[in-house]
């Protein structure tokens, strides 16, 4: 029986994946479409690390004692921004975290340009068909309501890319195993740090 494996399927070595937390000396924030597995992903990896993981929906949610759908319901999107920027503002703060973005937080001007201040930008990205196939099985996604998320799906990816693309670091998250995306993660940040 032959045991090799390739390398983005081989665990990451401990001694190696230490050795690059300690170099890493900002949060580093996972953008992207919505769907993309910025949450999933983000927990594996900074299970890998031995980082805290903080998704930054949740924490507006918590904040907020609202569900996002109902923040966009009651308050508008400007609103929903507004809290988003304050609470990654304060996410930001802590080294040796990672975390997950909405779909819109690094769309946005000013959210951006603090991402980037006081963090790695990590923008995982997908194909219109793996995005549609995840987001249809959520029916909580206030931007997709009232439309066909096909179209929807495609013209937010390309609005939204031009921002998408300073991210620091593209990795692209496909229809594949999560640990092979954190693998691509770890060697990009290993490359660029």
């Amino acid at each position: 029986m032959n045991n090799t494996q390739p390398d983005n399927m081989r665990a990451p070595d401990s001694d190696r994946i230490k050795a690059l937390a300690a170099r890493i000396d900002r949060p580093l924030v996972l953008v992207g479409m919505m769907g993309v597995g910025k949450s999933t992903i983000g927990r594996k990896l900074a299970q890998v690390l031995g980082y805290g993981f903080a998704d930054a929906d949740d924490e507006i949610e918590a904040a907020a004692q609202m569900s996002v759908s109902e923040i966009f319901e009651q308050f508008g999107e400007e609103y929903f921004r507004d809290g988003e920027r304050r609470v990654i503002a304060r996410l930001l703060d802590n080294n040796g975290c990672v975390i997950a973005t909405g779909g819109g937080a690094f769309v946005q001007d000013d959210t951006r340009a603090l991402i980037m201040k006081k963090g790695i930008a990590i923008w995982l990205d997908s194909d219109v068909d793996t995005l549609v196939e995840r987001v249809s099985r959520n029916d909580k996604r206030p931007l997709l309501r009232g439309g066909d998320v096909r179209e929807i799906v495609t013209r937010m990816k390309a609005e939204r890319e031009p921002a998408y693309s300073e991210a620091r670091i593209r990795i692209v998250s496909d229809a594949g195993p999560h640990n092979t995306t954190v693998n691509r993660i770890l060697e990009a940040l290993d490359k660029c740090l």
